[in-house]
């Protein structure tokens, strides 16, 4: 029964005092989620509807593309994490039990199930073959915030494909995000499918869901002819800047205190983006090797994209390798380096300009003006700034929206499968390695962007599909009234007719059951009062837009439906 009087939905007038998402103030005021410890939620019984919702959504949808759903452990043995190379991933929580073997709570399930196909998969006559989950996964994530946006514990959807070759691992990526195109549109939410980083889960392609919203901890840029990609790998061409031209060579300027590209730019009064930026970093690995990246004054750097050019992870170099190797800090430079060995790495939004840069001279307090890639100083040609506003793409200028990711989808290729022994037999018996794809979706995180996009000021605002209830029933009447006497007669009618009605019949007054209306945010509010009754007619309110409207009483449970069903 979901009568309000029974039911747990205990609504708060104030929203937490650390909360700033607006997914997370309206989720704990509506009486859908608790805080147990940081980054830990209890689902409530209204919220777990809505979640519940949201997760079938999904299973049919993979059900419907031919995954085999399955349920694998959250506790895991540490062994395949090693094999696979992402057990000292930071995020990981690791723990021993009492017998001293050590294991780990999965914040995904590459491992095992990868495992489980070495075992299980044969022949090319098996494939393909995909395999999903619904299952809890744990992150011991440094920065908890904005409510159920990024917790430490989250239900998780995680599929996994297994096919011949790469040719069908992009066939199966297709239908991955073809089946997450409809779980989104189903759910009600404005989206974008972006170019991603692959990150610690590795392979070949990556692409990113992302829900636009104020709260996003994303940026995404969106730019001409359907371009979009999360702001850490996104390309643009960059504004143009006027250089200053250039002479045969380099001439040398002295320059006291400006050993920052603001005081530089301020002394010789030239645009920051006439200025090349040295940025020394350390690429990281067995044989750490010193790398000298230049961009424009007016650029940053993408760490990302640096790391995916440098193949490797990467740290500041300190200033005794600087100083040995390349210049003074704050005087760097790619002309007259102490060690000429250093790899030069250049931006190419520093080669789009003619002219020359201003760039570091190696010696304290000077500079040189006219300082031009190719002629005076040998480079590769990378990309690795962070674009920014002003950029284009196709001749227009990009958009930069914040948003929320809300699903991933990776081609692994033999990432896991090469490590973990997964191979079958091809049409020739020889033995190949499985070629893979993962595709991860949070149903919490659909939840919270549902909440952000669609809430107003008197609070959430559901899409039809994934609302707790499909209709709220408000009675204004005491026991015993004509109007308690017709609300519980279409309490009962509108739940035979099919529709998840809450029943709001407290002994409170009309003022509170409104505001707990609005701030719970069902699609459709059905008011039965005195006037309304003396009327011959039920006042029934569009929650979206707070459009109101009069259904005669007689047929008012069909009227009902038929406008339920025109929701979006």
């Amino acid at each position: 029964m979901t009568r309000l009087s029974q039911y747990l939905l205990p609504t708060e007038r104030e929203a937490p005092a650390d909360a700033e998402a607006l997914s997370h103030k309206l989720m704990v005021r509506a009486g859908l989620v608790r805080q147990v410890g940081t980054g830990l939620w209890t689902w409530l019984p209204a919220g777990l509807r809505v979640h519940q919702k949201i997760v079938q959504i999904i299973r049919e949808e993979m059900n419907a593309l031919g995954g085999h759903e399955l349920l694998m452990p959250m506790i895991q043995p540490a062994e395949p994490w090693r094999k696979s190379g992402r057990y000292e991933i930071d995020e990981l929580f690791k723990l021993v039990d009492r017998k001293e073997t050590e294991l780990v709570l999965g914040l995904s399930g590459e491992e095992v199930v990868t495992t489980h196909a070495a075992s299980m998969i044969r022949s090319y006559r098996d494939l393909p073959l995909t395999l999903y989950q619904f299952q809890v996964k744990g992150r011991d994530e440094p920065r908890p915030r904005a409510g159920i946006l990024r917790t430490r514990e989250f239900l998780m959807k995680d599929s996994y494909s297994f096919d011949r070759d790469a040719d069908a691992v992009d066939a199966s990526y297709r239908r991955h995000a073809d089946a997450y195109a409809k779980m989104y549109d189903r759910c009600g939410l404005r989206w974008y499918l972006v170019d991603a980083d692959v990150g610690y889960m590795g392979g070949r392609e990556s692409g990113e869901f992302m829900a636009p919203c104020p709260a996003g901890e994303d940026d995404i840029v969106l730019g001409a002819n359907g371009y979009a990609a999360n702001l850490e790998v996104a390309s643009a061409e960059p504004a143009p800047v006027t250089l200053p031209p250039s002479g045969d060579a380099p001439e040398e300027v002295h320059t006291p205190g400006t050993n920052t590209i603001e005081s530089l730019a301020e002394f010789l009064g030239l645009p920051q983006g006439a200025l090349s930026k040295a940025f020394p970093v350390v690429r990281q690995g067995d044989d750490e090797e010193l790398v000298l990246l230049l961009l424009r004054g007016d650029h940053r750097v993408s760490e990302v994209k640096l790391r995916t050019v440098l193949g490797a992870g990467f740290r500041q170099a300190s200033a005794s390798e600087i100083e040995d190797k390349i210049g003074p800090p704050g005087f760097l430079g790619p002309v007259g380096m102490r060690d000429s060995q250093v790899r030069v790495l250049v931006d190419q939004g520093m080669l789009a300009n003619e002219g020359g840069y201003v760039a570091g001279a190696n010696r304290t307090d000077h500079h040189l003006r006219g300082v031009q890639a190719g002629r005076d100083f040998t480079y590769e040609a990378v990309d690795v700034r962070q674009v920014g506003p002003g950029d284009t793409v196709g001749g227009e200028p990009i958009q930069i929206e914040p948003a929320i990711e809300i699903g991933n989808i990776f081609k692994l290729d033999t990432r896991y499968s090469a490590k973990l022994g997964a191979r079958y037999l091809d049409p020739d018996g020889k033995s190949q390695d499985l070629w893979m794809g993962c595709y991860g979706i949070g149903p919490a995180r659909i939840a919270a962007a549902a909440v952000e996009q669609f809430a107003d000021e008197k609070g959430i605002s559901w899409p039809r599909a994934i609302a707790p209830f499909d209709v709220h029933l408000v009675t204004l009447g005491k026991p015993g009234s004509d109007e308690r006497e017709l609300s519980e007669r279409l309490y009962a009618e509108l739940t035979a007719s099919g529709l998840d009605t809450i029943y709001d019949d407290r002994d409170a007054g009309p003022g509170e059951k409104f505001a707990d209306a609005e701030l719970l945010g069902v699609p459709l509010r059905v008011t039965v009062g005195r006037r309304s009754i003396a009327a011959g007619e039920l006042e029934v309110q569009i929650r979206r837009g707070a459009v109101a409207q009069a259904v005669p009483l007689d047929g008012a449970v069909e009227a009902i439906v038929k406008l339920w069903r025109t929701l979006p």
